[in-house]
């Protein structure tokens, strides 16, 4: 049995007895109309990375836990790595570089990251950076509870978490 890169379940290759046949999806990401022919249990996060190139999100435990993989879906922050592409169809999809500005300006958040020190190995960055995105689209200055659950879903082993709570601070308002 091959157990290499791009034969799991989530891979968008058709294997297994009860594999059933690909669905075609159209999902605007970053403003950008996407589409393309995936099986119907393949990840979101895949699709992003292989299909579309953006590779700003990552997977990290493939189990909801970490939240590396944190994508907007309408506005609304999803683990990337447990929403199937397919549930995607016809939405919107935010990714950590939809989040930059034109010519690529960061982001007043992307900004405070770096000069709050919010990034250290990067690898929570894209997640974390999503969450207190869509925390400060629905309140602009929130208190250090809401920033607390709204990047609770979100892992650092690195910053101590200091860094982003400041960062997220700065940006507010």
């Amino acid at each position: 049995m091959n157990t290499g890169p791009n034969t799991g379940p989530n891979s968008g290759l058709n294997t297994g007895p009860n594999s059933g046949p690909n669905v075609l999806v159209t999902v605007t990401v970053n403003g950008a109309v996407e589409a393309g022919s995936v099986h119907p249990h393949r990840n979101l996060v895949s699709f992003l990375r292989e299909e579309c190139g953006l590779t700003g999100t990552k997977e990290g435990c493939d189990d909801c836990e970490c939240g590396a993989c944190m994508v907007l879906v309408d506005g609304r922050p999803v683990n990337s790595c447990s929403f199937l592409a397919a549930q995607a169809d016809g939405k919107s999809v935010i990714t950590v570089e939809g989040l930059a500005g034109p010519n690529g300006a960061l982001s007043p958040l992307q900004a405070a990251f770096l000069s709050c020190g919010g990034v250290q190995c990067g690898f929570c960055t894209p997640g974390m950076l999503i969450s207190a995105t869509a925390l400060l689209d629905r309140v602009p200055n929130p208190t250090d509870d809401e920033i607390r659950t709204a990047v609770s879903g979100n892992l650092c082993r690195c910053t101590g978490y200091t860094g982003i709570f400041d960062a997220v601070r700065a940006a507010a308002g």
